[in-house]
């Protein structure tokens, strides 16, 4: 009766060590997954503040800015213009 008592003591022991364990391993993947939720929420963020900023140099008046300040570019006189059709000829 004594073995039997000392193989349970240990049986329960054995499984609180488990639990104890367990919940231990869940809090750190719990942690692990906040914070990973927090960088997602940040990347988030700067993906938009990144595509505000794409859509800002992109625009039309920006382009030619540079393209008449830099590059010194400028619009072409309409006599020198050549239009391109879609290959049918007009009849």
């Amino acid at each position: 009766m004594i073995r039997l008592n000392i193989l349970l003591l240990l049986v329960a022991v054995l499984c609180s060590l488990s639990v104890v364990t367990s919940q231990h391993k869940a809090r750190k993947l719990f942690q692990s997954l906040e914070g990973e939720q927090v960088r997602a929420r940040q990347l988030d963020v700067e993906f938009g503040q990144l595509q505000l900023e794409l859509s800002t140099w992109a625009t039309s008046p920006r382009i030619e800015k540079i393209a008449r300040e830099k590059l010194k570019m400028r619009t072409p006189e309409a006599a020198k213009i050549i239009t391109a059709t879609s290959g049918v000829m007009p009849r």
